[in-house]
C-alpha cells in the first residue's frame, strides 16, 4: 500500500508539473490517451473502436437555437510485430466542422504510430518505450475549432513512455500507471488554411507543441477503474487567425468492463481543467460559433470505445484452463529471467564482498609496514644522539681553552 500511494503521489506530480501524441485514443495496451510502455506481444492483432462527442445548444440569433456537435469517430489496428515492436494505424473515420456547406469530414486524417515497448529488467517494476508517430492530412478541412490544432500537412512527434506495474508475474491484473512525454512538429511553416470563406491563415514560422499525459488503472473482477491527465504546452504557436492555438489540460476518469476475454468495453469523460481563454483573432472580428458555447476547447466531452482482440485465434476457443496454463508458461519465462538477474546479483554482491575484504588485507599490511618503518626509525635516531652530544662537549671544551 505504501509503494502506491508513491506511485499515485509521483504521478499525479508528474502530471501537474509536464499524452498521447496529437490527443488521439491510444488503443492497444493503453489507457483512452495515455500509452503504456507494454506493447501487446508478437503476432496479436487487436481493433479498438472508439467515439467521443460533445454538443451545446447555441442562439445564433434572439429567435433560433441550434445544437451545435464536436462528433469524432476513429478506429486503430495494433499490430505486435515483435514481443517489443509494435505498429498501430489510426484513421479519424468521421469528424464534424462546423462549417461549410456539410459541416463534417468523410473520410478525416490517418494516424501512422511505430513503438518500441516492454524494455528493462525482468525484475524491474518499470517498463520504459519510446514511440514515433506522424500524421497524414488526407481530410478536407482542417484547424478544426474544438479539437487540437491541425495543420493539413505531414506531421511527425515522437514520445517517450514510462509505466509502472505493481505485479511482475501478472502486470494487467494489479495496478498499473503510465506516463508519456513527447514533441510534435507540425510542419506549417508557409502553409494555408482556410478557416471560412475570406479568412486565409499562413503561418510565418513551424508551429510546436509538447504533449504529455498520466494515468493509472485499477483493475477489478470485470470493471477497471481509469484517471488521466493529459495536455500540451505550445513552444511555438501557430498563427493568430488559427484555431485551437492555445494550450489544454484534461482530466479523464473512465471506467472498462471486459466482456470477454477478448472483447472490452471502455467509457469516459473528459473535463476541461484550463481557463476558457481564447487566444483566436477573428476576421472581421466575428466569431463563428454563438457566444454561448465554449471558446477554446469543449468544457466536457464523454468517450466510448469497444476492444475487440482478433488475433491470436486461440483466444476465442481456449478455455480458462488453457489460459491459466498459457499464462503460467509465459510467466515461467519471466520468472526464471528474474532468478537469473538475481543470481547475477547475488555473484556481484559476493565479488564485491571479496574486493572488500582484499581491500581490508592490504590496509592491514600497510599498518605493518607502517608500524616496522617506525619502529626502525626509533631504533637509529638513539644512536644519532651520542656523536651529537659528544660534538657539543668538544666545541665548549674549545671555547674554555680559547678564553
Amino acid at each position: 500500500m505504501r509503494r502506491l500511494h508513491w506511485i499515485s503521489a509521483l504521478a499525479l506530480l508528474f502530471g501537474f508539473v509536464g499524452t498521447a501524441l496529437g490527443q488521439q485514443q491510444a488503443g492497444g495496451q493503453g489507457l483512452l490517451y495515455v500509452h503504456s510502455a507494454q506493447t501487446i506481444g508478437k503476432k496479436h492483432l487487436n481493433a479498438y473502436f472508439h467515439t467521443r462527442f460533445f454538443g451545446k445548444v447555441g442562439r445564433p440569433t434572439s429567435l433560433q437555437a441550434v445544437t451545435y456537435w464536436d462528433v469524432q469517430g476513429s478506429f486503430a489496428l495494433n499490430y505486435g510485430i515483435s514481443d517489443r515492436l509494435e505498429v498501430t494505424l489510426l484513421p479519424i473515420v468521421y469528424q464534424d466542422t462546423n462549417r461549410g456547406p456539410t459541416g463534417y469530414n468523410i473520410p478525416d486524417d490517418i494516424f501512422l504510430r511505430l513503438k518500441i515497448g516492454s524494455l528493462g529488467r525482468a525484475s524491474s517494476h518499470f517498463k520504459y518505450g519510446f514511440m514515433v508517430a506522424s500524421r497524414f492530412p488526407t481530410a478536407k478541412q482542417h484547424n478544426i475549432i474544438y479539437e487540437p490544432y491541425s495543420a493539413g500537412t505531414v506531421e511527425v512527434g515522437f514520445s517517450g513512455l514510462l509505466s509502472y506495474f505493481d505485479d511482475l508475474l501478472f502486470p494487467d491484473q494489479a495496478f498499473n500507471a503510465h506516463f508519456n512525454i513527447g514533441y510534435w512538429f507540425h510542419n506549417d511553416a508557409g502553409n494555408r488554411l482556410t478557416n471560412a470563406p475570406g479568412d486565409t491563415i499562413s503561418n510565418k514560422s513551424i508551429s510546436s507543441e509538447i504533449v504529455y499525459g498520466i494515468g493509472f488503472r485499477y483493475p477489478f473482477d470485470r470493471w477497471d477503474v481509469t484517471m488521466e491527465i493529459n495536455g500540451n504546452f505550445f513552444i511555438q504557436k501557430p498563427a493568430v487567425t488559427a484555431y485551437s492555438r492555445e494550450n489544454y489540460l484534461f482530466f479523464t476518469p473512465g471506467v472498462s468492463y471486459k466482456v470477454y476475454k477478448w472483447l472490452r468495453i471502455d467509457f469516459g469523460c473528459d473535463f476541461r481543467l484550463t481557463p476558457d481563454k481564447e487566444e483566436t483573432e477573428y476576421i472581421f472580428g466575428i466569431r463563428p460559433l454563438p457566444q454561448q458555447l465554449p471558446s477554446t476547447y469543449p468544457d466536457w466531452r464523454v468517450h466510448m470505445a469497444v476492444k475487440v482482440a482478433l488475433l491470436p485465434a486461440s483466444l476465442y476457443r481456449e478455455s480458462e484452463r488453457d489460459i491459466l496454463m498459457r499464462k503460467a508458461e509465459t510467466r515461467r519465462e519471466i520468472f526464471e529471467q528474474i532468478v537469473r538477474e538475481q543470481r547475477e546479483t547475488e555473484e556481484a554482491e559476493k565479488e564485491l564482498e571479496r574486493i572488500k575484504r582484499e581491500r581490508m588485507k592490504a590496509e592491514q599490511e600497510l599498518m605493518r609496514l607502517r608500524k616496522l618503518l617506525e619502529g626502525a626509525q626509533a631504533q637509529y635516531q638513539p644512536e644519532k644522539e651520542p656523536s651529537k652530544k659528544k660534538s657539543e662537549q668538544k666545541k665548549k671544551k674549545k671555547e674554555k681553552e680559547m678564553q
